[in-house]
């Protein structure tokens, strides 16, 4: 694994890049690293602002991780009028690079450090998950959960049970105003809560402990569904219950 000092350089040299190429008008730091919240594990998120064509930019960006910086693999996320490359460097080195235009450079959260460039203070703030989504999912992933274990198909049942783990998690972030995403909050939920749901961890993938794991998760979900949306917790709640009892040996 690469070191704090390995992580530096590579963060020097993309403000050196940065600062020398006459397509990039701004740049800043997101994640932890712009808060002062980053650790020993923390990747790299930087944005740059591009005059011109993002395409041309990011191309030749590209070429020089791969030259200068010994990049192994990249892949893109989806990111609208901005684009979002994911490198992977030598020693397990992560940087996650953004190039938007320059009306799209500015913060959507207080994750954000400007190096240079003139920041734009008006960008809509990124979306948090829709808690009736979330909802939907849960009994989504329930159902889907018992008919997998009907069927005998043992792999595809312990998929659905673990993402509706997953998105009970982000349930209980998002009721208790907790980072939602990627379980960034899950440490901060309450021990209770975090003790029953590793009761909920498959052990081995057979019909009995799936029918364990998936009643015992089942019935996690409803207490969250009660804190979260009494409402629908009162529809849904019995058929949560009668789900639960048909997964029981």
């Amino acid at each position: 694994m690469f070191t704090v000092e390995n992580r530096q350089r590579v963060r020097d040299r993309l403000l050196a890049r940065a600062r020398s190429d006459h397509a990039i008008v701004g740049a800043a730091f997101t994640g932890s690293l712009s808060v002062g919240t980053a650790d020993r594990w923390s990747d790299t998120d930087m944005v740059l602002a591009v005059h011109g064509d993002l395409t041309t930019t990011l191309e030749r960006w590209t070429r020089w991780f791969y030259e200068e910086l010994d990049a192994r693999h990249h892949w893109d996320l989806p990111a609208g009028g901005r684009k979002i490359r994911v490198f992977l460097l030598a020693g397990w080195i992560e940087v996650d690079m953004t190039f938007a235009p320059p009306a799209e450079f500015g913060p959507r959260g207080p994750q954000w450090q400007t190096i240079f460039g003139q920041a734009r203070s008006t960008l809509e703030p990124f979306t948090p998950p829709d808690r009736d989504t979330l909802i939907g999912l849960l009994w989504h992933h329930a159902l889907h959960s018992r008919i997998c274990i009907r069927r005998r198909r043992w792999w595809q049942a312990e998929h659905w049970i673990s993402a509706l783990r997953d998105h009970v998690i982000t349930l209980a972030c998002l009721r208790l105003g907790h980072e939602a995403a990627y379980a960034k909050g899950a440490h901060l939920l309450p021990d209770e809560l975090m003790a029953r749901l590793e009761g909920t961890l498959v052990a081995s993938v057979t019909e009995p402990e799936l029918n364990r794991a998936l009643a015992a998760l089942t019935a996690v979900a409803t207490e969250e569904l009660q804190r979260s949306a009494p409402a629908l917790a009162a529809r849904l709640g019995p058929m949560l219950a009668q789900l639960a009892d048909s997964a029981m040996p």
